[in-house]
């Protein structure tokens, strides 16, 4: 088996206001352990806000998303305009409010939200091409703007994004933790990770489900 090249978005560091770190990591982990080849990426732009971790409130300080994702990639990163879909068989997308902050703003706008136009074009590539897409946490919000209407997903079980992924066009089906939302015919799979579990390890139990069925999708024609 040849060995499969995967693309990460990243959208920066740190749940609240970047890129969810566990969540990466797992991921990051996951597809090393499967033989997979990692490029990670990040739009080169300022973040939408900076917070404290420790907090939970806002600092008066800006950062930039592919400058601050450079810090969970080990420096191996690269800016998203540079991806090409021909480079990579398949996409994975992280959770974390940067997701919903920074690579799109979901978390501002709901079902009125844009995606940011560099991730936006990556993903619609990958989508047109047929290549399996990952989206877990919150990303799977964005779903419909990739897809369009009757795209399934899953964002776990909370009821107000639900209503807003199905508002958007998206088809929100319920799962727990450690499962996975598969649309067979647009080849996305999507698990809730944080945004249901409770520690390190029940977030890991659906995503690396998700990773091995991407991987597996990248084998089918």
């Amino acid at each position: 088996m040849t060995q499969k090249k995967v693309a990460v978005i990243l959208s920066g560091c740190g749940v609240y206001d970047g890129a969810e770190i566990h969540e990466t990591v797992i991921t990051l982990l996951r597809l090393d352990q499967r033989g997979a080849k990692v490029q990670c990426f990040a739009p080169n732009i300022a973040q939408h806000h900076v917070i404290n971790h420790l907090t939970g409130e806002e600092m008066p300080e800006s950062r930039n998303v592919l400058v601050e994702s450079a810090r969970i990639a080990r420096g191996d990163i690269k800016d998203i305009s540079e991806a090409n879909v021909e480079d990579f068989d398949a996409l994975i997308v992280p959770g974390g409010f940067g997701a919903a902050k920074n690579l799109s703003d979901f978390a501002f706008k709901g079902t009125e939200c844009a995606v940011q136009p560099d991730v936006l074009a990556l993903a619609e590539a990958f989508a047109e091409a047929g290549k399996p897409i990952g989206l877990m946490c919150i990303s799977p919000a964005i779903a419909a703007k990739i897809y369009g209407p009757g795209v399934v997903c899953t964002i776990g079980k909370d009821a107000d994004t639900a209503a807003a992924v199905s508002k958007m066009g998206g088809e929100h089906h319920e799962c727990d933790v450690s499962e996975i939302v598969e649309d067979k015919a647009r080849k996305l799979v999507s698990t809730p990770a944080y945004m249901l579990a409770n520690s390190i390890s029940e977030a890991a139990s659906g995503i690396n489900k998700m990773v091995d069925r991407v991987l597996e999708l990248t084998q089918q024609e």
